[in-house]
């Protein structure tokens, strides 16, 4: 019995677990399916209002006769502070202000503008007066009597002596020629008389090619004799730069034996740009100073631009013609060149009174008041302190020659402030007629949801 009684309570206890376990599992297997029907009824809600708010989106083009409170047309908008100035940058500052970040004021006037154009040079040889000294004839050298670089020689001067076989049976030529035109002299058959002269002048010629002076070949007649050297004279004066004659070497026609340069004027290469090409003419006054003589200034002029652009530099090379007495002037030295353009008369600006911005030129006009507003110019040419307006400005205008760069900010923050007010302000009437429009199709999904509410299980 008592067997009995225990079976039916194991039994019993098992059916009221298991009945607990359901209960359980179904309130939240009801719990989950209720989360996941609001998730949906929402998600759809929220796909209706976004198409009803697009199609009334859509359709307010035809919201004319709808009445929406608190909403202001465009047209009714009140005018915003500063906005007339957004386009033109106006800026005001109070008198405290311009006496603190130093406003100056200056007048666009006619002036007489020279034009400064500054490089730098280097200092060349004159090349008209640069000579080289070579022979016609090969030979040896005999006795040298310019043996050194750098020395100073006068037109004229011996230089070295030659010996050469050619040379030596060319005087031998020559005096044959000379003793048989005076034989013939008596003669009385002219043809034979003019063919001895014909002798003497070849020979002469020939010597002369051979760059033998007329004094020698007159010292070769009175001495009736041939030199077996012959002496080479300078062929002008100068420095010597270069020295190839040696004592005993051979030498063949056209070896180089000496350069020598003219230092009395001297060549200096400059280059400008291109956008200072036309304003460089010929004959312009130029003006170089040089760090070995500092305080000394060289005058000189414009003698050449040379035709052609280096396209890597963008510039054209100039050439200037400097006297250099004393030979202050080395060869390969630098010197900072100033060129004076010609002087004309326009309408000139303070150069610190022009504000570059990369694509514009700007100054700030004064209007009185402390009223400042920018004006875009068009320059011309520059001197070392002004500059020509050709552009934008005329006679008598005063504008800001100081404190540019601090208008120009304020004038920019003036300008951005009155556009973000106003966006700002067409941004909230969108707003606000967009608010009106939403809360009337609000309070009509609404009602539609309260009359079918009886409907509801």
């Amino acid at each position: 019995m008592s067997q009995d009684l225990r079976r039916k309570g194991l039994v019993a206890g098992v059916a009221a677990a298991g009945l607990f376990v359901g209960v359980i599992a179904g309130f939240f297997a009801a719990h989950r399916v209720m989360s996941d029907m609001s998730k949906t009824k929402s998600s759809e809600g929220v796909k209706v209002h976004e198409i009803e708010g697009m199609q009334g989106m859509a359709g307010m083009g035809n919201m004319k006769g709808m009445s929406m409170d608190g909403v202001k047309s465009m047209r009714d908008m009140e005018p915003m502070p500063g906005g007339s100035d957004v386009s033109s940058g106006a800026v005001d500052v109070p008198a405290v202000m311009r006496q603190l970040i130093g406003v100056r004021v200056a007048t666009a006037a006619l002036a007489t503008l020279d034009e400064e154009i500054r490089t730098v040079g280097t200092v060349g040889y004159n090349e008209r007066s640069f000579a080289q000294v070579t022979l016609k004839i090969s030979g040896w050298v005999r006795k040298v009597f310019v043996d050194s670089i750098g020395r100073p020689v006068r037109k004229g001067e011996p230089l070295f002596t030659i010996y050469s076989p050619d040379l030596l049976t060319t005087q031998d030529e020559y005096l044959l020629a000379v003793k048989t035109r005076a034989q013939l002299a008596e003669s009385p058959l002219d043809e034979v008389k003019t063919n001895a002269d014909g002798l003497v002048t070849s020979a002469r010629e020939r010597l002369r090619l051979w760059d033998v002076t007329d004094g020698q070949i007159a010292a070769l007649e009175r001495r009736g004799q041939a030199d077996p050297v012959l002496t080479v004279y300078a062929p002008s004066s100068g420095i010597v730069m270069k020295r190839e004659a040696l004592p005993g070497k051979y030498v063949e026609p056209g070896t180089i034996l000496y350069e020598i340069a003219d230092l009395c004027m001297v060549w200096i290469s400059a280059d400008i740009y291109e956008s200072e090409v036309a304003a460089t003419k010929v004959g312009l006054p130029a003006t170089v100073t040089f760090a070995a003589y500092p305080g000394e200034t060289f005058s000189g002029k414009v003698a050449y631009v040379y035709p052609t652009l280096n396209t890597e530099t963008r510039t054209v090379r100039v050439r200037l013609e400097l006297p250099n007495p004393g030979l202050k002037l080395k060869p390969g030295m630098y010197g900072n060149v100033t060129l004076q353009t010609n002087e004309v008369r326009t309408l000139v600006v303070p150069k610190e009174a022009v504000l570059n911005t990369g694509l514009r030129q700007l100054v700030f006009m004064d209007r009185g008041q402390g009223r400042y507003e920018p004006a875009s110019v068009k320059l011309g040419r520059r001197s070392q302190d002004s500059v020509e307006v050709l552009e934008g400005l005329k006679e008598g205008d005063r504008i800001v020659a100081s404190a540019n760069f601090l208008l120009d900010a304020e004038s920019k923050l003036t300008s951005a402030s009155s556009m973000q007010a106003m966006m700002s302000r067409i941004g909230m009437a969108d707003w606000q007629m967009r608010g009106a429009h939403e809360g009337k199709m609000k309070k009509s999904t609404d009602m539609e949801s309260m009359e079918g509410m009886p409907t509801m299980k």
